[in-house]
Order: C-alpha cells, then sequence, then structure tokens
C-alpha cells in the first residue's frame, strides 16, 4: 500500500512537513515496538493502513480547534491527526506509561507544539470542553459516552472508529445523540453530535 499516492487520490488536504513527519513516525514505532510491543501493526502495509485509518475522517470532518483521543494508544488516531492538523489542539491520553512515553518523545523529536500527551486514564482528569473527542478500540459506544461526558458540551462532536458491531451498540445508547455511520472497507466510523 503506498500511503502517499493513496492519500492524494483521497485529496487528503495535508501540511507541507506530514510525509516527514509520518516518516519520521514511523521509522520511531518500529525501533520501539520491537522492545515495547506498542502496537499490533509489525510491518509497513499494516502500519500504513492504520494511519489511512486514522486520517480517512478529515475528508468529512469539519475544522476544529481541539481534540482529545481516547486511549491513544501507539497514535491512533490521535497522534495521526495532530500530525495531519497542525493547527488543532491535540490532547492525548493514555495511561500506559510506555504508550505515554512513545507519545511524548514523538512530540518532542517532531516539536509539535499543537500535541499535549497525558498519561492518566480519561476518569482522572479535569473537566475541560473539547470541540471533538475520538477514539478506537477502545471500548463500547455507551462507555466512550460515559467516559467523555465531562469533556463534551452541546457543540462537541464525538468520532468513534469502529466495526461491524456499531449498529447493535447505537441499539444500546439513549442520549439523544444524532449520529452517522461512515463505512470504508470494514472500519465504520461512527460520528455524534447534537447537529450532525
Amino acid at each position: 500500500m503506498e500511503l502517499k499516492a493513496i492519500l492524494q487520490h483521497e485529496k487528503i488536504s495535508l501540511p507541507e512537513n506530514f510525509f516527514f513527519n509520518i516518516q519520521k513516525y514511523k521509522e520511531h514505532l518500529f525501533k520501539w515496538n520491537k522492545i515495547h510491543n506498542l502496537t499490533g501493526a509489525k510491518d509497513e502495509n499494516s502500519l500504513n493502513e492504520f494511519i489511512y485509518d486514522a486520517l480517512y475522517p478529515v475528508t468529512f470532518l469539519p475544522r476544529v480547534n481541539s481534540l482529545m483521543d481516547i486511549g491513544t494508544g501507539a497514535g491512533f488516531p490521535g497522534m495521526i491527526l495532530a500530525l495531519a492538523l497542525p493547527k488543532t489542539k491535540v490532547t492525548l491520553v493514555e495511561p500506559l506509561v510506555k504508550r505515554a512515553s512513545f507519545l511524548q518523545f514523538i512530540k518532542a523529536d517532531l516539536k509539535l507544539e499543537n500535541v499535549t500527551v497525558v498519561k492518566k486514564r480519561v476518569e482522572e482528569m479535569e473537566p475541560q470542553i473539547f470541540e471533538l473527542i475520538t477514539s478506537r478500540a477502545v471500548t463500547d459506544t455507551k462507555m466512550l459516552l460515559k467516559l467523555s461526558q465531562n469533556f463534551r458540551d452541546a457543540k462537541s462532536r464525538l468520532l468513534f472508529y469502529k466495526g461491524e458491531k456499531v449498529f447493535d451498540e447505537m441499539q444500546d445508547v439513549a442520549e439523544g445523540l444524532a449520529y452517522k455511520v461512515i463505512e470504508r472497507d470494514n472500519r465504520h466510523y461512527l460520528l455524534l453530535g447534537e447537529d450532525i
């Protein structure tokens, strides 16, 4: 999978330094992954797919000033979105020390002024409102809505990276939020908010 060609084909608008930064990110991730096992993406193709998966919502999301990613792990989707959206202040919430350390290292190495790494569980954070809250492979939608309630208001949107069970999960959610599901291959991007 040739990442640059696919992203250009999708007409995803990216900053000039994106491909330089993503290459550095990938090099560091492969090194760290050998020791710390940060992600299941062990080769170039799977890592490119993870990156593309993280970036695809840029094609349909509105511009936002602030974003919080719950359970960022090795950087999916939060760090990748931070590289793509340099004008958005991105807070990466990751409780595991080795992953949070990796994110902090990437922030320092690539001089990412728009990134804040929080080494805590989201439940331990002080309430603060974000325009967009994202999460991938953390927990079900109902729990994500509960975890995010202190960090959103009526204008906030939520973007959860889901699989095919998303429709079953939505039957359990009685929150009054409008939602839509954007499908790409086996990925279901669940977008929620009052004005979706």
